[in-house]
C-alpha cells in the first residue's frame, strides 16, 4: 500500500494547472483558467481550472474535484493508480508500507538500464565514431544520456544479474514476450539509444537509431503506462526553461536535430517520436505560451509533415512559423558543418503559419486553368473557414491576392453549398458531403458504408473520404466541413436511403460507360451488364444495400 504521508507529500508538490494542463488546452480567464470540458462535447469553454483552490468543475456537466479525481476520471484509473500515474509524471518517489507498484517497479527498471547502455557506449567504439561523424560532442552525449544497447541475450542476462524482474521489464518496454508465453527478448538490440524523459524529467522510455543497417533505422519504445508518444516530446525536460524564458519553441524532425540545435545554442529545440504532431501535442506546446517554430527538412515528407502540422496549430489558435531546410540537408547536418550562423538565419525568417499554409495550398494549382483555379480557391477557404472570424478575416486579403481573385468571394454568402473541392453544383456533392459529415460525427458507421461503397466512388470527394477514413480530424476540409451547418448529421435510416439513391445513380453511370466501352471483353461485359440491371440496381431499388462487389 502506498503510504497516507507520501499521499499527502505528492498532494502538496503538485498544481492542478500542471496536472490538468498536460492532457486540456488550458486559457487564463481571470485568474482561473479555462478549457473545452474533456468530459463532454462542447464548442464554448465551460471547464474551469482554480489554481488558488486547486480544484476543476466543469459549469456544462458538473464534473468536479481535484488533480487525482481528474486523472482517476479522464484515464479511467482506480485511486491507487492515479496516485502512482501522477508520481510518475512528476518524478516523485512514493513510499510503500508494504511491496511496491508496477510505476516504481517499471521506472526502476528504466533507471537501471539506461545507466547500464551509457557505461556500454563507452566501450563502443563503433557507435561513438557515428555520433562524433555526425557532429556531436562530449558534453551532449552527457547531456542527452545517449547509450548504447548490445545484442539480446546481453540485456537479459544484465536484467538477470541485476535481480530486475523480466515480467516488470516487459512492463516498463524494455523487453517483450514470445505469444504464449514464450522466450523474453529485447526489444531494442544493436542501436544507439536515445532515452525518452517526461516533461519533469522521469525516465520513460527510448529511442534507438540502428548501426548494423537494419531496414527500421529508428524505432521507439511501445505504449506502456509510462510512455506515450502521443503526449511526449523528446527534449522538452531540458528545453522548458528556455522555452518558458524566451516564449519561443522549436519543433524540429529527429533526435539528432535535436540534440545538434542544443549544442549550438537553440536549447528551446524538442522532437515529435516517429509520428508528426498531434492534437493530443497541443496541451504540452501550449504551456509558457511559446511561439512556434516548425523546422522540418525540405523534402517531400518534410513539406508534408510542416503544412499537417501548421494546418492544425493555425487552427489551435497558436502563433508561429515554418522553416524548410534546403538542398535536402537537416538542421543536425548543417550545424555539423558548423553553419550555426546560418539556421540561426532561417529561423528568423520563419514564414508564419497560415501564410505558408495559403502559399503551398494555392502552389498546387496551375491558376491558369480556370477550373484548377476554382479548386485551388475552394481549398483556400475551406482553410480560412477553419480560423476565427477575426484570423480570416485578416487573410482574406492575401489569400485573394495570391489567386488573383475578388476578397468579396470570400464573404459569408460563398459557402460549402456552392463551393466545392470541384466546384461543380450537382445534388451529388450534397449526398456525398452529406455522408462524410454523417461519418465524421458518427465514426461507427464507417465500416458498414464501407462494405457498400468504394473510396474510388466519391469522385473528386475520395481524398477527403481518405482522410476521414484515416482519422486526419485536423484536415482543413474536414475540419470545414465540421462546422458547415449546410449539411446535417443523418441518422441511420436517413443514411441509408441516401447511400442507396447515390448507389443507384452511381451503378446507372456505370452501366452507360460498360456499354461504351470497347476495351472490356463481350463475355465479361455482358456479365457485368445483366449483374447491375438483374441484380445490383434492381435490390437497391428495394431498399436493399448491396455490398461492393470489386469485379464490377
Amino acid at each position: 500500500m502506498i503510504d497516507n504521508a507520501s499521499i499527502e507529500s505528492l498532494k502538496n508538490s503538485i498544481d492542478i494547472v500542471d496536472v490538468i494542463g498536460n492532457f486540456v488546452e488550458l486559457r487564463k480567464a481571470g485568474a482561473n483558467y479555462k478549457a473545452n470540458c474533456p468530459f463532454h462535447g462542447e464548442k464554448t469553454p465551460s471547464f474551469v481550472v482554480s489554481p488558488s483552490k486547486q480544484i476543476y468543475h466543469c459549469f456544462g456537466c458538473g464534473v468536479g474535484g481535484d488533480s487525482i479525481k481528474f486523472v482517476m476520471e479522464l484515464e479511467k484509473l482506480t485511486y491507487p493508480e492515479a496516485i502512482e500515474k501522477l508520481a510518475s509524471m512528476f518524478n516523485f518517489s512514493l513510499n510503500y508500507t508494504k511491496g511496491s507498484s508496477d510505476y516504481s517497479d517499471a521506472k526502476r527498471v528504466l533507471e537501471a538500464i539506461q545507466t547500464w547502455y551509457v557505461k556500454n557506449l563507452e566501450h563502443n567504439q563503433t557507435a561513438r565514431q557515428y555520433l562524433l561523424d555526425r557532429g556531436v560532442a562530449e558534453s551532449s552525449i552527457q547531456k542527452f544520456g545517449i547509450g548504447y544497447v548490445p545484442d539480446g541475450n546481453s540485456v537479459i542476462n544484465f536484467l538477470n544479474t541485476t535481480l530486475l524482474p523480466l515480467p516488470k521489464a516487459v512492463d516498463a518496454g524494455v523487453i517483450a514476450q514470445g505469444e504464449g508465453g514464450g522466450r523474453f527478448y529485447a526489444r531494442l538490440v544493436e542501436r544507439i539509444t536515445f532515452p525518452i524523459f517526461s516533461a519533469s524529467g522521469a525516465a520513460v522510455g527510448f529511442g534507438g537509431r540502428t548501426i548494423t543497417n537494419h531496414p527500421a533505422k529508428y524505432i521507439n519504445s511501445p505504449q506502456t503506462k509510462l510512455f506515450n508518444k502521443s503526449r511526449l516530446l523528446y527534449g522538452y525536460d531540458l528545453a522548458k526553461e528556455s522555452i518558458y524564458k524566451n516564449k519561443k519553441l522549436i519543433v524540429c524532425e529527429g533526435y539528432l536535430d535535436v540534440i545538434m540545435f542544443h549544442q549550438a545554442g537553440f536549447t528551446e529545440a524538442v522532437a515529435s517520436m516517429g509520428t508528426a504532431l498531434t492534437p493530443e501535442h497541443l496541451p504540452l506546446l501550449r504551456k509558457g505560451d511559446p511561439r512556434i517554430i516548425l523546422a522540418y527538412d525540405g523534402d517531400k515528407a518534410g513539406q508534408a509533415a510542416a503544412m499537417k502540422a501548421a494546418q492544425m496549430l493555425s487552427h489551435a489558435g497558436f502563433d508561429g512559423g515554418v522553416v524548410l531546410f534546403p538542398d535536402g540537408q537537416d538542421p543536425a547536418d548543417l550545424i555539423a558543418k558548423g553553419q550555426s550562423e546560418e539556421v540561426a538565419k532561417l529561423l528568423r525568417g520563419a514564414k508564419a503559419l497560415i501564410p505558408f499554409v495559403l502559399e503551398q495550398t494555392i502552389e498546387a494549382f496551375d491558376l491558369n486553368d480556370p477550373r484548377a483555379k476554382e479548386a485551388a480557391f475552394g481549398n483556400a477557404k475551406q482553410f480560412l473557414d477553419t480560423l476565427t472570424p477575426i484570423i480570416k478575416d485578416a487573410y482574406i486579403p492575401m489569400a485573394a491576392t495570391l489567386l488573383g481573385v475578388s476578397p468579396a468571394l470570400f464573404g459569408k454568402q460563398v459557402n460549402l453549398g456552392n463551393t466545392r473541392e470541384n466546384f461543380s453544383q450537382k445534388r451529388d456533392d450534397v449526398a456525398q458531403l452529406s455522408i462524410l459529415k454523417t461519418l465524421l460525427e458518427k465514426p461507427n458507421l464507417i465500416d458498414s458504408v464501407l462494405d457498400v461503397i468504394d473510396v474510388n466512388m466519391f469522385g473528386g470527394y475520395a481524398e477527403l473520404f481518405s482522410a476521414l477514413i484515416a482519422g486526419e480530424k485536423e484536415h482543413p476540409h474536414l475540419m470545414g466541413l465540421a462546422v458547415d451547418d449546410t449539411f446535417e448529421v443523418m441518422n441511420e435510416e436517413e443514411l441509408q436511403n441516401v447511400l442507396r439513391n447515390f448507389l443507384i445513380k452511381h451503378y446507372d453511370g456505370k452501366l452507360k460507360s460498360i456499354k461504351g466501352n470497347g476495351n472490356i471483353p463481350l463475355d465479361k461485359k455482358m456479365f457485368m451488364i445483366r449483374k447491375i440491371k438483374t441484380d445490383i440496381i434492381p435490390r437497391l431499388k428495394r431498399g436493399e444495400l448491396v455490398s461492393f462487389d470489386t469485379n464490377i
